[in-house]
């Protein structure tokens, strides 16, 4: 399961980027996760529960999930499609497409804290 060395990182990166003090107030942990990013949610979940369970200064500390659904951009009509089941083809004009713009993002998208909030985009 890699999720567990997923939320490692999360935690490496974030004691990375903010100081001791910080992350004692830290309270929860935006995650914007696309749906082709090759991680499950739930398993996600499960795997940040287990760290933090673990790891006592993080105990506190939630995990919020927003999938990203998968989209397309289409050449020939420049417009952008959201993927459903898996079918890569352009809703308008029906082509077979495989140009990616969004699904594949495993970001941590924001930072809670107590007293204030502090945002970082850095990606995985």
């Amino acid at each position: 399961m890699h999720e567990i060395s997923l939320v490692r990182n999360i935690f490496s990166t974030l004691e990375s980027e903010f100081s001791k003090d910080e992350l004692k107030t830290m309270t929860a942990i935006d995650m914007k996760i696309g749906l082709l990013s090759n991680v499950e949610p739930v398993l996600m979940q499960n795997a940040f529960d287990a760290v933090t369970t673990a790891e006592e200064k993080y105990q506190e500390v939630k995990l919020n999930v927003e999938l990203v659904p998968i989209e397309i951009h289409c050449q020939p009509c420049n417009l952008n499609t959201t993927i459903e089941s898996y079918k890569f083809a352009c809703k308008s004009c029906g082509t077979p497409n495989n140009n990616v713009v969004k699904g594949t993002e495993l970001l941590i998208h924001r930072v809670h804290f107590d007293s204030k909030e502090k945002m970082t985009t850095q990606g995985f």
